[in-house]
């Protein structure tokens, strides 16, 4: 384990638009990169780039989404959007849909978001998250690193709550060039005993982390350097984080 890291902010990073290049955008801003720099990357600028808005207005909700918005006192045409999104409902009370999201993340509203999507008094727009977080972050990096000429890592990061705690977290949706889970069973511990059950979600700590400096509100820090992390596991994308049904014990 390293006995120092460092978490850079990217200045600079201006109001993505669909079709921006966001490893031209990181790379012109970003100071010198170094080998095994990780690159984390707000969901929200990734989606953007990505085109993954929705004027509501386009919206249609059909009646399962008019039923359900009555019942938690949702705008039924964003209701729709998040059915759209989703596997399934798993939880809901008024103002909360708890969503099985299509990749199989267990979240708010399946991710899709009305906070920093765009101004007030224009077009009413929902931001979905990309249809494959890992795929996204598997180009960013190959372009990152293409233009950087070193190895690089690159998570995109979005934030979640914990049901048996306050406050969101950020977390990982996506990955490339890193393991998103490093399996510590059978190695030994601090005094030789056998470690059983450890396995770390390296993805979502380094996520959680540079959620420091990116912040949740006015900030506009979406990009943030991961330095002086190490590891030897292999690569390993972060739809291995996804608790598998016969593991879950909650749902």
């Amino acid at each position: 384990m390293p006995h120092r890291l460092e978490l850079l902010a990217v200045p600079g990073i201006p109001m993505v638009q669909p079709g921006d290049d966001l490893a031209e955008l990181i790379s012109a801003r970003a100071p010198a990169l170094q080998d095994r720099d990780v690159i984390v990357i707000a969901q929200k600028i990734v989606s953007k780039a990505e085109n993954r808005s929705v004027d509501l207005a386009t919206v249609t909700p059909s009646p399962r989404a008019i039923e359900l918005a009555a019942e938690i006192g949702k705008d039924p045409r964003l209701v729709e959007v998040i059915l759209s999104e989703s596997a399934r409902v798993v939880r809901s009370r008024p103002n909360l849909l708890i969503m099985q999201h299509r990749l199989g993340f267990v979240m708010a509203n399946a991710g899709v978001d009305h906070s920093n999507v765009a101004p007030t008094g224009g077009p009413d727009y929902a931001l979905l998250l990309p249809l494959n977080a890992d795929t996204s972050a598997d180009a960013l990096r190959t372009k990152l690193e293409a233009l950087a000429k070193v190895r690089l890592g690159v998570v995109i990061s979005d934030s979640f709550g914990r049901p048996w705690r306050r406050g969101t977290v950020g977390v990982a949706i996506g990955s490339s060039g890193l393991p998103s889970l490093i399996d510590m069973r059978g190695r030994p511990d601090l005094f030789g005993r056998t470690l059983e059950v450890t396995v770390i979600g390296f993805a979502d700590e380094i996520a959680a982390a540079a959620g420091l400096l990116q912040g949740q509100a006015a900030e506009a820090q979406p990009v943030v350097i991961v330095r002086g992390l190490t590891w030897t596991a292999p690569d390993a994308p972060v739809n291995e984080l996804v608790r598998p049904p016969e593991e879950d014990l909650f749902r």
